[in-house]
């Protein structure tokens, strides 16, 4: 699979996540039946522009917690449009996934 296609693929699976609710980098690579592929997942998201559209911003780390994107997008920006959602933080600074984590199916 060349990368623009699985970057397409793993920019459709972020854009079913309902607002409010959130998917890990992990979750996203297993609905594409690519195992340990976490990372590339994360590649996918930083390639992406301000105008793309896609809800970066509901994809955290298996803790919970927010992993910045990158440059001029730092986890206080996810953090803000996350709780405008409605998503909590706790103590620690992370999502409580039991609560707020979204179902996703394999694509």
């Amino acid at each position: 699979m060349d990368e623009l296609n699985y970057y397409e693929r793993v920019y459709g699976i972020v854009a079913t996540v309902p607002v409010g609710r959130v998917v890990t980098y992990g979750q996203v690579a297993r609905a594409l039946g690519v195992n340990r592929g976490a990372r590339a997942v994360g590649y996918a998201l930083r390639a992406l522009s301000d105008a793309d559209g896609v809800p970066w911003w509901r994809v955290v780390n298996a803790r919970g917690g927010i992993s910045p994107r990158g440059e001029g997008h730092g986890a206080e920006i996810q953090r803000e449009m996350l709780e405008g959602e409605g998503v909590e933080f706790g103590l620690a600074g992370t999502v409580d996934l039991r609560r707020y984590r979204a179902e996703i199916a394999a694509r």
